[in-house]
């Protein structure tokens, strides 16, 4: 089909390319935006339209057990995918926006393959070579970024278990990093551990 310019406003692009450019794929997305804990993790993935997955949705509709099944799932069938990281150090040395554009060029990056596009969940573009665009809610219109972010979301939950393994007081099984009362009782009791972002408030409140 010829290409066609939208008449709405452009959405942010990389190096002027055609919109809508035939081939490959991507959909983006991340997790771990909010907690005081650990990494922001970012997922990459490109889709294949010969084997099909059921139940793509965004990852936080879904129960965990249905996360950990489509998980495998996705890394089965889809034709690639990557999972990223931003440290906690890079969040705290960035912020945590730009560490999650960080952490979502390194899963576009590390991809096997090259997509003719990319398309993001949200309203913010990471850095990249290729033509991109942000949907806001993407992560439930569409499947490849509903893909992305239920490999971001159990990986990060994975990490979290593990977390939780080594230091059970701090209750990271439960709360997965976030500000909870549970959490913030135990920052107080147990001081910080070497995953809390010494940039976010209630961690730095702590620190001073």
């Amino acid at each position: 089909m010829p290409s066609r310019k939208s008449s709405r406003p452009e959405p942010p692009k990389q190096l002027g390319l055609l919109w809508d450019a035939p081939g490959l794929m991507a959909g983006v997305d991340e997790a771990g935006r909010g907690p005081l804990a650990g990494p922001v993790v970012a997922a990459a993935v490109i889709l294949d339209d010969e084997h099909p997955i059921a139940g793509l949705a965004d990852s936080k509709v879904l129960s965990e057990k249905r996360r950990e099944q489509l998980f495998d799932e996705i890394r089965a069938k889809a034709l690639c995918c990557c999972i990223a990281e931003a440290s906690v150090e890079e969040i705290d040395e960035l912020n945590i926006l730009q560490a999650t554009m960080l952490a979502m060029r390194r899963a576009v990056e590390g991809l096997r393959l090259k997509p003719a596009k990319v398309l993001v969940d949200g309203n913010r573009l990471p850095t990249l070579k290729i033509p991109a665009e942000a949907i806001v809610k993407g992560d439930s219109k569409v499947q490849a970024i509903s893909a992305a972010s239920i490999l971001a979301k159990v990986y990060r939950d994975r990490l979290c278990q593990q977390w939780h393994a080594s230091h059970p007081e701090y209750g990271f099984a439960g709360h997965k990093g976030y500000p909870t009362a549970e959490h913030l009782q135990a920052l107080r009791e147990h001081g910080l551990t070497p995953w809390h972002r010494r940039s976010f408030g209630p961690v730095k409140a702590l620190l001073e």
